[in-house]
């Protein structure tokens, strides 16, 4: 059946609220949808709490700290990296709490080691990216602190099935080479596929053996990063679907053709004062493209719709609406599937 679940990011600053709602609400779908609840992350908490403070907070032997240009490699662990970790603890109480007794499918959202790496500073240089020593580092440590991570989440939600969805945007321009440097003069080299697929699936073999059952690499919008995936040991891949065009569907048609699982982030919802939000107009953001380049509709019983990052002034409550619309358009997904 076809699945619903989201990017992590969501409103506000009360980890057990957004915890809450989320698996309140993804776990009341209709019977033909399959909710996926979501660790939440709260990014209006600031940098120790956004996409890269909570995954700086899971690597392993590899402190950080705020700099002037934020995240960077520390020789110790400082105040930052203290604030970071118990922001994450928060969040794992408050999922604890939200999913107590949970039994099915609980997506853990997290940055990846090459966006880490192209994203936080040496303690004394460039990005972790200009290092290739420093990105393998980096690579290992996330690969182990998010093992832990998922260890800790079947420690207090035993009968929780964790997937992992490892959140890459900027894996794109590593593997283009058009990250810029600090000084933004030139770009740094790129990081080859082969190096890159290899370290994607360092972080899958590890999360898996600490008991994740799936593992799913999502690079934004950007379908020329399905190629490492697809080199990779991951599970499957997740895409921001809106604007793919064909050559991009015909990538992902390759993808699901090859056995692997696709995540399907939708665009956000159009609505008017007449019609309300469109939600016929989302689920067509998948199942059109998708017969489009010959995929069979009963495939889409597979698909795990996402819902993506709400937009910065967005609210609980809006981004609750917009995750009972997508519900809404997951029924329709599912109905196409069959006919």
């Amino acid at each position: 059946m076809t699945a619903v679940s989201g990017v992590g990011p969501w409103p506000g600053t009360d980890a057990l609220e957004a915890a809450t709602t989320v698996v309140g609400d993804l776990g009341d779908t209709p019977a033909e949808v399959v909710g996926l609840p979501f660790a939440v992350l709260l990014p209006a908490r600031g940098p120790w709490g956004d996409a890269t403070g909570a995954a700086v907070a899971l690597l392993a032997d590899l402190p950080a700290e705020l700099g002037p240009h934020g995240w960077k490699l520390a020789d110790r662990p400082g105040r930052d990296l203290a604030r970071a970790r118990a922001l994450a603890r928060e969040d794992l109480d408050a999922l604890a709490v939200a999913a107590h007794g949970w039994p099915g499918g609980l997506v853990l959202p997290v940055l990846g080691p090459f966006t880490l790496a192209a994203e936080v500073y040496l303690a004394r240089g460039d990005r972790i990216l200009s290092d290739p020593g420093a990105v393998r580092d980096t690579v290992a440590s996330a690969a182990e602190g998010i093992a832990a991570r998922v260890a800790d989440v079947r420690r207090v939600l035993p009968g929780a099935d964790v997937r992992v969805l490892l959140r890459e945007p900027l894996l794109a321009a590593v593997l283009a080479g058009v990250v810029p440097t600090f000084s933004g003069r030139a770009p740094l080299r790129r990081v080859p596929l082969p190096v890159v697929a290899d370290g994607l699936t360092a972080v899958a073999d590890t999360v898996r053996a600490a008991g994740a059952s799936a593992v799913v690499v999502h690079p934004g919008a950007s379908w020329s990063a399905l190629g490492a995936i697809r080199a990779s040991e991951a599970d499957g891949a997740a895409l921001a679907v809106a604007d793919l065009g064909e050559r991009g569907w015909e990538e992902v048609a390759g993808l699901v053709e090859s056995g692997r699982s696709l995540w399907a982030e939708l665009p956000a919802q159009r609505s008017s004062q007449c019609a309300g939000p469109d939600v016929v107009g989302q689920a067509d953001a998948l199942t059109r493209p998708w017969r489009g380049v010959g995929l069979p509709a009963t495939a889409l019983r597979d698909v795990v719709l996402l819902a993506g990052a709400p937009p910065e002034r967005a609210t609980p409550d809006d981004a609750r609406g917009a995750l009972a619309g997508l519900v809404r358009a997951a029924s329709i997904v599912a109905e196409r599937a069959e006919s």
